[in-house]
């Protein structure tokens, strides 16, 4: 891992889910093609459950008439993994990463993303959170603030990870959350109990993300 290493920063603010998946598509293709450097996308999507390759349908409690009256769309995808929850309030980031650059190792690659969040949470507001070997992601007590889930592309990554800052944590009672019967689902808001400004959250994101995976700065 080199200190050199530029990486480009993409807010795509709120957008649907099949645009954002439609830009990964072309990224990953510039990526390979060295026409663009690493790039993490970040963006908040409305209310969507993506199935994972694991995922089946008994992940998904809520009735269809349900999620219809509540516009929620659901989306089967490649990254690894069960049903995910993404929706307003919720940093979701895109990591278009060439993984010959971080010794081409995918549970090393898995690691420095959940430690991104692991670092920022002590730094920026005192939170003791832990990445868990069993479950993917990140972990405060027995309750998950950030899920990871990656798809590979001969060398390219994709897909990546959801920080919940302020989600309404209601929703997540439509599945079960990465197939995980037992634990629940946080987000910094309700663990602080302030509201919080998602662009300044955004950026402690993006400083984070750059440190662990040692990006120069821009």
């Amino acid at each position: 891992m080199s200190a050199r290493l530029r990486l480009e920063v993409m807010d795509a603010g709120r957008m649907p889910y099949s645009e954002a998946l439609d830009l990964q598509h072309r990224l990953v293709e510039a990526r390979r093609e060295n026409s663009i450097p690493d790039t993490l996308i970040l963006v908040e999507h409305p209310p969507v459950i993506t199935m994972g390759r694991k995922a089946t349908e008994r992940d998904i409690l809520a009735s269809r008439a349900e999620l219809d009256a509540a516009g929620v769309e659901i989306h089967r995808i490649t990254r690894g993994g069960e049903a995910t929850y993404h929706g307003p309030g919720q940093i979701v980031g895109y990591a278009i990463i060439d993984l010959a650059a971080h010794q081409r190792k995918v549970r090393l690659f898995v690691e420095r993303m959940e430690e991104v969040f692991v670092r920022l949470l002590e730094r920026h507001y005192g939170i003791e959170a832990r990445r868990d070997e069993e479950h993917r992601g990140v972990w405060v007590g027995n309750e998950k603030i950030t899920a990871i889930g990656i798809a590979i592309t001969r060398g390219i990554t994709m897909h990546g990870f959801a920080f919940n800052v302020s989600p309404d944590l209601s929703h997540f009672s439509w599945i079960i959350p990465c197939g995980i019967r037992d634990r629940g689902v946080t987000s910094l808001e309700a663990l602080t109990g302030k509201t919080l400004d998602l662009e300044k959250v955004k950026c402690q994101v993006v400083e984070s993300f750059r440190s662990v995976f040692g990006y120069r700065e821009s």
